[in-house]
C-alpha cells in the first residue's frame, strides 16, 4: 500500500541515477511539476546528500569549483555534476550550472515530494580534496579512492537528507519517495552489483524501520519505497526486457516502470 503519493498539485524533485532521469522525463511528459536532476546524473547516497545541501543553501558554484575534464576532453564542468553539464569554458559551465541551480533551488524549497532513487554504493573519494565525488570526469584513478558505504552509512545518510530538509527555516513540509535502479553496475562484476544493491536496499529498509508516523496529521508518513529493481529482477526477470548493453532497461521496461509508478503513487 503506498504510504507517500503524488499528484497534479504536488511539486516534485527527482533525484539519483538514469533511472531518475528516464522516468522524470516521462512524469514532465505527462504534465507533472517536476524538476530532474539538475546537476545531472547522481548514482551515489553522498553525492545526492550533497547535493541537496546545494540546492538548500543555493549557493553558486564559482570558478574554483570548475575542473578540466580528463583524457583529452578539453571541456570543463565539476566534481559535483555529471559530463552532461560540461562546457568548452570556464564561463559557459558556470553561466549553465549557476543558471540550473537557481531555478532548482527556487523549485527544491518549495517542492512538497522528492523522489530519490539510488544507483550504487561505490563511492570515489577525491584525495586532495577529500569529498566524495559525483563522477569523476575521466581523471586517472590515483586521484581518487574507491570506497564503498555499508548499509548503516546509507541510512545515516538519507537520514541527513531528512533531517536537514526539516530543520531548514523557509523549506517546505516535504514527503520522500525512495527507489533503487534496476540498471546494472557490472563494472563491478555480478557479485560486486549485488553486494552494493544490497546496502542500498537494507540502508533503505533500515531507514523506513526508523522514522516516527505521525497520526495526529491522519497519518503523517514522512517516507516511502517503491520497489522498481524488484519489479525488473523478481516479476520481469528476462532479458528481453533490457537494452542492447544487458545492463540498461529497455525503452518498453521503463513505460512498465512508470505506469506501475503511477498506479502505486497516484490516488485511487
Amino acid at each position: 500500500r503506498c504510504k507517500v503519493g503524488i499528484s497534479y498539485k504536488d511539486k516534485i524533485m527527482m533525484l539519483g541515477s538514469c533511472f531518475t532521469d528516464n522516468i522524470g522525463r516521462q512524469l514532465v511528459d505527462y504534465g507533472f511539476d517536476v524538476c530532474v536532476n539538475p546537476f545531472g546524473t547522481l548514482y551515489n547516497p553522498v553525492s545526492i546528500l550533497r547535493s541537496v545541501e546545494r540546492l538548500i543553501s543555493g549557493t553558486p558554484f564559482i570558478a574554483e569549483d570548475c575542473v578540466q575534464i580528463g583524457a583529452g576532453d578539453s571541456r570543463w564542468c565539476s566534481f559535483s555534476h555529471h559530463t552532461s553539464f560540461a562546457h568548452a569554458s570556464r564561463e559557459e559551465f558556470l553561466e549553465h550550472a549557476n543558471m540550473a541551480l537557481k531555478t532548482a533551488h527556487e523549485h527544491f524549497l518549495s517542492c512538497s515530494k522528492v523522489i530519490i532513487t539510488l544507483g550504487t554504493s561505490w563511492c570515489f573519494r577525491h584525495i586532495a580534496k577529500d569529498f566524495i565525488v559525483s563522477n569523476c570526469l575521466k581523471h586517472n584513478a590515483s586521484e581518487f579512492i574507491r570506497e564503498r558505504l555499508s548499509s548503516a552509512e546509507v541510512t545515516d545518510t538519507l537520514n541527513r537528507i531528512i533531517d536537514i530538509c526539516s530543520s531548514t527555516e523557509g523549506c517546505k513540509s516535504k514527503q520522500f519517495i525512495f527507489t533503487v535502479s534496476p540498471i546494472r553496475h557490472f563494472k563491478d562484476g555480478a557479485h560486486g552489483n549485488q553486494i552494493s544493491k544490497s546496502a542500498l536496499l537494507l540502508g533503505i529498509d533500515d531507514l523506513m524501520r526508523s522514522l516516527p508516523v505521525d497520526l495526529s496529521m491522519n497519518p503523517h508518513y514522512t517516507a516511502d519505497y517503491f520497489p522498481a529493481y524488484e519489479i525488473v529482477m523478481d516479476q520481469l526477470r528476462d532479458y528481453r526486457f533490457y537494452a542492447e548493453d544487458m545492463c540498461h532497461p529497455s525503452s518498453q521496461t521503463v513505460s512498465y516502470i512508470r505506469d506501475r509508478f503511477l498506479g502505486w503513487a497516484l490516488p485511487a
